[in-house]
């Protein structure tokens, strides 16, 4: 397909009457971006980004109910019949990225092809412009040739890509993800440019890189595409050098390769659907780089945790995410055999947090195919974990479920609440642990008074 060519599409009724309304009103308006590309590939687009000659401030009073809160001249246009807003976007012209992120100077345009001009690949500097919105008919216009790139499987910066890189950097992660997500090879100059300015993404905010990585984690494609790209790019050195330091660490595994192949082979085994996981899975072998001894890494999970902990707060990740991924890089390196008692892995699952006991497995079983291990029938991985998962049904792994609490052991064995009471809970909960049918109030009670070291207050 080339500029110019007609093009249909099965457009949803509510953007086809935003075109409509734009139109109807004497401005141009078109589809444009990454919902373009997305048809131009045979998918359905997850937005629909509408680019318009109309002011941002006539569209937010063509369109009751919509809102306008940017610089950019994006409004959000609330439209009956639609689930969400339809963002439409003032044709501009930028100029100025002093800060390699926002423009010193945005001016609104009259022309879509000066619109498409400023956008960071050809692939996305597409557009489509309705002669009948409603029927869905219209023509493709590509003053780039990225559908021609996209038939080629290339990804291309729009014109200079210095330029194009030096004005966002941010676009050097944009690149990775484009060409991984859609199986695209880079065209040399844009490669060569990615690798000139590589160091400019250590000036990217921890949020921007944390999105672009999750969306890298959460895509069909297997993760380690993307990761190995940006290793010989030099990007994982500048935004993530913990991870890029296993590079050249030995592996005595059955597989080929070092601790950061390894690594990369643990995520790629995790489900897309959970990216945290898969974040879980490429840092969980961190702390091997600073305690590699003589073939072995004593430690290296609590060391780990601590630099998987470090790394994510300069990402600014969410609290849940850190903490989730730091409680699994802290217990993943768990040796169970078949002669643990119940008891054993009662304490194995109260350590853990019954909570955790599904992601633990998942990241246990990931390593265990990066590491091309079979787990044992007896013994192994699928033993322990449904022994754990009835040990949560058995009994209390937790003092809160015990038969007695803190006010009933004040109040049955005239206590004055104090660490005095803790720690009685606290032997009661070990005992209960070795023996759930403890976990009665009046043999509870009895355990406690020939505990108690403190007499009635």
């Amino acid at each position: 397909m080339r500029d110019g060519d007609q093009f249909a599409i099965a457009l949803p009724a509510p953007v086809a009457a935003v075109l409509d309304a734009l139109a109807s009103d004497g401005h141009e308006a078109a589809l444009v971006g990454g919902c373009v590309r997305d048809l131009l590939l045979g998918l359905t687009p997850d937005d629909w980004d509408v680019a318009s000659s109309m002011p941002p401030e006539a569209v937010a009073a063509r369109f009751p109910g919509s809102t306008w809160e940017n610089r950019f001249g994006t409004v959000t246009v609330r439209v009956p019949g639609a689930e969400q807003g339809i963002e439409v976007t003032t044709y501009r012209v930028e100029g100025g990225y002093r800060d390699q992120r926002r423009p010193e100077e945005v001016r609104w345009g009259q022309s879509l092809h000066e619109d498409l001009a400023r956008r960071d690949f050809t692939i996305n500097a597409v557009a489509w412009v309705p002669d009948a919105a409603h029927r869905g008919m219209g023509r493709l216009v590509d003053p780039f040739s990225g559908a021609t790139d996209l038939d080629a499987r290339v990804l291309r910066a729009v014109g200079d890509p210095d330029a194009r890189l030096t004005e966002d950097a941010l676009r050097l992660l944009r690149a990775v993800r484009f060409a991984t997500r859609f199986d695209l090879s880079f065209d040399p100059a844009t490669e060569a440019a990615i690798g000139r300015h590589a160091a400019a993404a250590a000036g990217l905010s921890g949020e921007r890189v944390h999105d672009e990585l999750r969306r890298i984690l959460a895509g069909s494609t297997p993760p380690s595409v993307a990761f190995r790209l940006l290793e010989r790019l030099g990007l994982m050195q500048v935004l993530l050098p913990e991870l890029a330091a296993l590079r050249g660490v030995p592996q005595a595994k059955n597989l080929a390769g070092d601790a950061l192949d390894h690594s990369l082979r643990a995520a790629d085994a995790l489900p897309a659907s959970d990216p945290t996981l898969r974040l879980a899975g490429l840092l969980h072998d961190l702390g091997k780089v600073s305690t590699q001894q003589a073939g072995h890494f004593i430690g290296h999970e609590a060391v780990g945790a601590q630099q998987a902990e470090s790394l994510l707060r300069r990402l600014r990740a969410p609290r849940a995410e850190i903490s989730r991924v730091v409680r699994l890089i802290e217990n993943h390196m768990f040796a169970y055999s078949a002669e643990w008692s119940d008891a054993a892995v009662r304490r194995f699952v109260r350590r853990v947090g019954a909570d955790l006991l599904p992601d633990l497995f998942a990241l246990r079983a990931a390593d265990d195919v990066a590491s091309g291990v079979t787990s044992p029938a007896v013994g192994g991985l699928a033993e322990l974990q449904a022994r754990a998962f009835a040990a949560v049904a058995d009994g209390p792994l937790d003092a809160r479920h015990l038969a007695v609490d803190g006010h009933i052991l004040v109040a049955e064995l005239g206590l004055a609440p104090g660490p005095e009471v803790g720690r009685l809970l606290a032997e009661l909960l070990e005992a209960v642990i070795d023996d759930p049918a403890l976990n009665d109030r009046d043999r509870l009670l009895k355990l406690a008074r020939s505990r108690a070291t403190i007499g009635p207050s």
